[in-house]
C-alpha cells in the first residue's frame, strides 16, 4: 500500500501527520546522507547508503545510525596518540622492548611499511608454536592459565556458557582466588548469549570483568556494527595466545550442525607478547578508563629467536590498516601467497592486488569453506570470483567441516596468524589483531597445514561460476551490492 493512497484516504489531521513524518524522514535522510558521504570509507558503501537514505528514509535512517557508520569515535590508541594519558603511561614499557627491535631488515619482507601500519616495531627473541584446531589450542591455553602466578589478561569475541566456556570460567575463578590478578574482557555483541550468572560468578571470585562496550561515546551511541573481534590470552606478560578460536563447544567440533571445526591459533613467548598486551590495555582503557599497571620486564624466550610483528587494526585507525596489510603482503610476494579465510568478500583494492599478483606469476591460493555460515557472503563471492579465476588465482573450497582459519603464508619467509577475515567487516568495522612470524622453519609448518587442507578441498574452475543458473547469478550480484554495508 503506497503512501499516496494512505494520504488520500486519511483524515485532514492524519494527512498532516503523514506529511510531517515524511518531511522529517527525508530531512533526516538528507542529513544522514551527508554524514555517509563524509564518513563512509568506501565509495560503493557511500553510494549505497546515500541512495537508500534519500529514497527510503523511514527504513534507511535508523538502519544507518545502527549499522552504517564506519568510524569509531573516541578510542585512544596509546601507540599512536603521543599526547594521550595512556601513551605517557606506556612510554617506560615501550622503552623496555626497544633493545629487542629488529635492526637488520634485509632478509625479510617490507618490514618498515608493516611497522608503520602497526605503529609497533618487529621484535626479536621470540618463540612461537602453531596450534591446529580446538583441542591443541585450549589444552595449551588452559595449561598456561593454570601456571600463571601474577596476572592473566583474557579477551574474546565469543564466550559461551557451555562445557568449554564453563571450564574457562572455573580456571579463571581458581586463579583469582589464588591471588592472581585476572582481567576478563568480552565483546557484548559477540557474547550476547552469555548469562549474567556466568559474569557474576567470575566477579564473586575476584575476576575483573568488563564488556568492550562498543556503543560507549556520543559518536557510537546507536551503533551495533562495531565489534571487538580479537582473541587474546596473556599469562604474566611472558606467554600469549591469539588466533581464530573463540570459546565454545563448536570450536572443539562438538556441534553436530557444524561438524568438524578447522582453525588455527598461535602460542607466543618472548618480548612480542608486549604488543599483545598493549592491544589489550588499549581495549581495557576504552572499556573502563583504567590504565592497567603490571610489573613486567621483557626477556628472550628459550628456544628459537624469531622476529615477530604484532599488528592490531580497527575502525579507530586513520588508515584501513587490515586491508592495507593484505595488499602489502600481496605486493611483496615473489613466489607464492596462500590465504585462508572463512569469509571472503575483499574490497576492490585487495581484489586487484590478488589478480595482479597472479598475473605476475605468483602462486596465489585462496582457501575458503565449502559451506560458510553466512549465506549473503557465500552468494556475494560468486560476483567477483570469475575474473579472479581467469587471472590465475586458485580458489580452494574446504569440504571437511567448517574452515575458520585466518592465516597468510608469503613465500618461505612470512606467516600470519590472526583474527582478520577478508571482508568489509574485518577491514573496516572490527577491532582485529594479526601476528606475523618471519621464519622459514615456521613457514614450513604452516605450509604443511595448508597442504593438508588443500587435500580436503576442491579447486574451483571458471565453469563453477559461469555455469550457475541465472537466479544464482542474480542473487550473487544482489548480495555483492550489500557487501559494503554488511
Amino acid at each position: 500500500m503506497s503512501f499516496t493512497f494512505l494520504y488520500r484516504g486519511a483524515s485532514l489531521v492524519r494527512r498532516h501527520w503523514i506529511a510531517s513524518t515524511l518531511a522529517i524522514a527525508h530531512l533526516l535522510g538528507f542529513v544522514s546522507s551527508v554524514d555517509a558521504l563524509m564518513g563512509t570509507r568506501t565509495a560503493p558503501g557511500a553510494v549505497a547508503w546515500i541512495v537508500s537514505l534519500n529514497t527510503f528514509p523511514v527504513v534507511a535512517v535508523p538502519s544507518y545510525w545502527v549499522f552504517g557508520r564506519s568510524r569509531f569515535q573516541g578510542y585512544v590508541i596509546g601507540r599512536r596518540d603521543t599526547d594521550s594519558q595512556l601513551h605517557h603511561a606506556l612510554e617506560s614499557k615501550m622503552a623496555l622492548v626497544e633493545p629487542f627491535a629488529v635492526r637488520d631488515l634485509s632478509s625479510h619482507l617490507d618490514l618498515p611499511a608493516m611497522e608503520r601500519l602497526a605503529k609497533l616495531p618487529t621484535l626479536a627473541g621470540n618463540d612461537a608454536q602453531l596450534l591446529a584446531d580446538g583441542e591443541a589450542t585450549f589444552d595449551s591455553i588452559f595449561e598456561g592459565i593454570q601456571s600463571a602466578q601474577h596476572y592473566l589478561l583474557v579477551q574474546y569475541y565469543i564466550v559461551r556458557d557451555d562445557d568449554l566456556g564453563r571450564e574457562l570460567g572455573r580456571l579463571l575463578q581458581e586463579r583469582a582466588r589464588a591471588g592472581v590478578k585476572v582481567h576478563f574482557l568480552y565483546d557484548e555483541i559477540g557474547s550476547y548469549q552469555l548469562p549474567t550468572r556466568y559474569l557474576n560468578d567470575l566477579r564473586a571470585a575476584g575476576v575483573y570483568v568488563r564488556s568492550f562496550h562498543s556503543t560507549r561515546g556520543s559518536g557510537n551511541r546507536f551503533q551495533l556494527n562495531f565489534r571487538n573481534h580479537r582473541k587474546i590470552v596473556i599469562a604474566d606478560g611472558i606467554t600469549g595466545w591469539t588466533g581464530g578460536l573463540n570459546v565454545g563447544d563448536e570450536y572443539l567440533g562438538r556441534n553436530p550442525d557444524v561438524g568438524t571445526w578447522r582453525d588455527t591459533h598461535l602460542k607466543l613467548v618472548g618480548p612480542a607478547v608486549f604488543a599483545l598486551q598493549l592491544s589489550f590495555m588499549e581495549d581495557w582503557y576504552w572499556a573502563t578508563g583504567e590504565i592497567l599497571e603490571f610489573d613486567w620486564t621483557p626477556s628472550q624466550a628459550n628456544g628459537r629467536n624469531l622476529p615477530v610483528l604484532v599488528l592490531p587494526s580497527g575502525p579507530a585507525d586513520r588508515f584501513e590498516t587490515a586491508s592495507l596489510m593484505v595488499q602489502l603482503a600481496l605486493s611483496n610476494a615473489q613466489e607464492r601467497i596462500w590465504i585462508a579465510s572463512p569469509y571472503f568478500v575483499p574490497d576492490e583494492g585487495v581484489q586487484s592486488a590478488l589478480k595482479l599478483a597472479a598475473l605476475r606469476g605468483v602462486d596465489v591460493r585462496i582457501l575458503i569453506p565449502e559451506k560458510p555460515d553466512n549465506p549473503l557472503l557465500y552468494f556475494a563471492a560468486y560476483a567477483f570470483l570469475g575474473p579472479m579465476l581467469e587471472a590465475g588465482v586458485k580458489v580452494y573450497r574446504y569440504h571437511d567441516g567448517f574452515l575458520h582459519c585466518k592465516t597468510i603464508l608469503v613465500d618461505d619467509k612470512a606467516s600470519a596468524i590472526g583474527t582478520v577475515n577478508l571482508d568489509n567487516r574485518s577491514f573496516r568495522l572490527n577491532f582485529e589483531i594479526t601476528t606475523w612470524v618471519y621464519d622459514q622453519a615456521f613457514a614450513q609448518e604452516l605450509e604443511a597445514k595448508y597442504h593438508h587442507d588443500f587435500e580436503h578441498s576442491h579447486l574451483m574452475t571458471v565453469s563453477d561460476v559461469v555455469d550457475r543458473p541465472w537466479w544464482f547469478r542474480l542473487a550473487s550480484r544482489a548480495a555483492y551490492l550489500l557487501a559494503p554495508v554488511l
